[in-house]
Parts: C-alpha cells; sequence; structure tokens
C-alpha cells in the first residue's frame, strides 16, 4: 500500500523535535538539508512550516548581516503552552458564566408562561380581541367621510382651492386683456394660442 504522506501539524511537531533535540541554532539551508533526512519532511515545505513556527511564536528567528537564523529551546515552548492553556482555561470560565446566566435567564422567562388551560384560553381571547380591533378600525374607517371634522376640513380644503383658481383665472384675464391693449390682439386668437377655453370664468 502506498505510504501516507505527513499531515501540516505533523510536520510541525517534527520540525519542533530538531530544535528541542539538538539545542542549536539554525539557518534555513540547514532546515531543509536535515529535514528530510531525519523527520521525513520533504525539503519544498520545509520553509511553510518553519514560517508558521515563527508565525505562532513557537520558533524565534533574527537576522544577523544577510543571515536569517531561526532557533526554538523547550523552556520557552513550555512556558507559552502553559499561557495557551490559561488563555483556553479563562476563555472556558466566560463561556461557562455566560451560558449559566443565559440559562437562568430563560428559565426566569419562562415563568408565568407555562402552557396551562388559563394561559391558552387567555391566548385565545386576546386573539379574538385583536382581530374585533381590526374590524372595528376598517368599520370606521369606511365611515370616516361622515365625520365631521373631516368633513370641515374638507370644506376648507375646497375653499382654498376655489380661492386659487379664481386668482389664476383673474390673472389670465388681466393678461389677456392687457396683450389686446398692447399689441391689439383678438380674443379669439389669445384663446388659442395659449390654449385658454373659451368658456374660462370665476367659479361660484
Amino acid at each position: 500500500s502506498k505510504k501516507k504522506g505527513l499531515s501540516f501539524e505533523e510536520k510541525r511537531a517534527r520540525m519542533m523535535e530538531i530544535f528541542f533535540e539538538t539545542k542549536d541554532v539554525f539557518q534555513l539551508k540547514d532546515i531543509e538539508k536535515i529535514a528530510p533526512k531525519e523527520k521525513g519532511i520533504t525539503s519544498m515545505s520545509v520553509k511553510e512550516i518553519l514560517q508558521s513556527l515563527v508565525d505562532d511564536g513557537m520558533v524565534d528567528t533574527d537576522r544577523i548581516g544577510t543571515s536569517n537564523y531561526f532557533w526554538a529551546f523547550p523552556s520557552k515552548a513550555l512556558h507559552a503552552r502553559k499561557r495557551k492553556l490559561e488563555e483556553l482555561e479563562c476563555q472556558f470560565a466566560e463561556s461557562s458564566q455566560k451560558k449559566e446566566a443565559l440559562q437562568k435567564s430563560i428559565e426566569k422567562s419562562k415563568i408565568g408562561r407555562e402552557d396551562t388551560a388559563e394561559r391558552a384560553a387567555l391566548i385565545e381571547e386576546l386573539a379574538a380581541l385583536r382581530q374585533k380591533k381590526e374590524q372595528l378600525k376598517a368599520e370606521m374607517d369606511k365611515h370616516r367621510e361622515c365625520d365631521p371634522d373631516v368633513i370641515e376640513e374638507m370644506r376648507q380644503t375646497n375653499k382654498v382651492a376655489k380661492e386659487a383658481a379664481n386668482r389664476w383665472t383673474d390673472n389670465i384675464f388681466s393678461i389677456k386683456s392687457w396683450a389686446k391693449r398692447k399689441f391689439g390682439f383678438e380674443e379669439s386668437r389669445i384663446d388659442k394660442s395659449f390654449g385658454i377655453p373659451e368658456d374660462l370664468d370665476y367659479i361660484d
């Protein structure tokens, strides 16, 4: 059967072994030689694996002159794991507190909402009253035109509209009169040119 390749995490673990077992400082080219021979990590993936360990703070790196050097010591890795464990424990404790608070809130919200026959009857009555309210509102809207306040509002609106119409009619008559005097136009010609109805008159 075909040999199964190493997973990404397995490669990371094996590369850390190189540093922990030797307790030495390496350049990239050194690790690219050691990793395939001793740990079965392909040379093509060494740089990617190493960079992921640097990004996670598990491997230290520094540039000296024109070369980059890499190292990692077990004591630092232990401290890093302890810090990570403490962070996870803290997050777990916070999550547990939130879960407990939410559970209490849910239990509290259930008080008075138990599925009893009385509650079911009240819910049914509430639904019926809401439906009745909508029916009455629709009925009121239907008869709104008979409302004295609405009628008075319509009267006032009509009055304003009538005054405005008569004011514009008066303006048109004034302009027609001026045009006849100024240019000697016939009234029928003015009406035709400007689309003025022949029977234009004031609204009573």
